[in-house]
């Protein structure tokens, strides 16, 4: 399962999508969405995440 961003809690940072080494995580608007089908559940984004608003889907 991939890693989802809580839209709620984002607060548009960018710092998972640096830190993505497979560029599944884009700008959705003021957030950040992670695309299910590239995501290799590494967890690098969630350990970047200043706010812990990714998890485990």
């Amino acid at each position: 399962m991939a890693h989802v961003i809580n839209s709620e809690t984002c607060v548009g940072c960018g710092a998972c999508a640096e830190q993505c080494p497979v560029s599944a995580i884009e700008a959705d608007g003021a957030v950040y969405k992670v695309d299910a089908d590239t995501c290799v559940d590494c967890g690098a984004c969630e350990a970047a995440c200043p706010t812990e608003s990714i998890a485990m889907a």
